[in-house]
């Protein structure tokens, strides 16, 4: 039986709009075994609420297909058995720690015949983009391109002492509903703004400037036009930093926000949900560090 644990991982940090993700220290945990035939699929849900697939259509599973077919191996019968503890549909990385639980769990069983660059590439292939599944994998902060065919990344360490209070609502938003609401076309002054915002954001973190942290969640790409699906966005984010927070933004797609801070962290969370209340929306806050090694195989 191979077991696994799998990070959560927070994408685009603001301006670094599919390219930037940190891995948090948050997992869900996978198990896979041979067996004789069949398919069997067993889920445990912190949330009680989402149906997950339990036949072929299961996310995990395809990974693991995708990686038996590219080796040639064969097997009678698989039993998966997940455990989540990442929020689904909240912009926290579930679908990639999916695949990437999935597609190392299988390296594993044919006798690890992919090197990481070889999973890497495919998992950023079968997710359509580097920001989660990269970070995922090697944990830290990771800054990643994919070109032709290609993942290049740099990772670099985040301060210990930093945290993460997550604003999770209790809703869920589709990645291909938030990104059908972007404009496909963006101007020039916006383009400069995200990336000089990116540059200094990636700089601030090498050079652990915590004054320039406020560049995390500084965005014209994509945070405004997804604000419109979070009742109580913007005002949750302003409220954070008034209460200390070193920097905000919308994870990923969303509908979860994310402030950094050094202290004070139960005090911005409670502003955080209060300021979602107001908006007629209920949350439930997180409180978490980066995880360094992204996901393991557990012995």
């Amino acid at each position: 039986m191979i077991k696994l644990k799998v990070p959560a991982t927070t994408a685009n940090l603001g301006p670094g709009f599919d390219c930037m993700g940190i891995a948090l220290d948050l997992y869900n945990y996978i198990e896979i075994e041979e067996i004789d035939s069949g398919l069997k699929i067993s889920i445990e849900d912190d949330n009680d609420r989402k149906k997950v697939d339990k036949d072929e259509n299961n996310l995990v599973f395809k990974a693991v297909k995708k990686v038996f077919e590219k080796v040639g191996y064969r097997t009678k019968g698989l039993r998966i058995h997940i455990k989540y503890h990442i929020p689904i549909a909240r912009g926290l990385g579930s679908s990639a720690a999916c695949i990437v639980g999935g597609m190392m769990a299988a390296n594993e069983i044919c006798g690890r015949k992919l090197e990481l660059h070889e999973l890497m590439e495919m998992a950023v292939e079968m997710e359509g983009h580097p920001d989660n599944v990269v970070p995922a994998m090697v944990g830290g902060y990771v800054i990643s391109a994919y070109t032709e065919n290609k993942v290049e990344y740099l990772r670099l360490d985040l301060p210990e002492e930093i945290r993460f209070i997550i604003a999770v609502p209790d809703f869920e938003l589709k990645t291909s509903d938030a990104r059908r609401i972007l404009p496909e076309m963006v101007s020039l002054k916006d383009a400069v703004f995200n990336i000089s915002r990116a540059a200094l954001l990636a700089a601030a973190v090498a050079e652990k400037r915590y004054n320039l942290f406020h560049f995390f969640g500084k965005d014209r790409l994509h945070q405004p036009y997804r604000g419109k699906l979070i009742p109580g966005m913007d005002q949750v984010m302003k409220n954070a930093v008034e209460e200390g927070a070193l920097g905000v933004f919308l994870s990923g797609a969303g509908p979860s926000i994310i402030a950094l801070s050094l202290k004070d962290f139960e005090k911005i969370g409670s502003k955080m949900k209060e300021i979602f209340f107001l908006n007629g929306i209920r949350s439930t806050i997180l409180i978490t560090g980066v995880s360094k090694k992204g996901a393991e195989i557990l012995t």
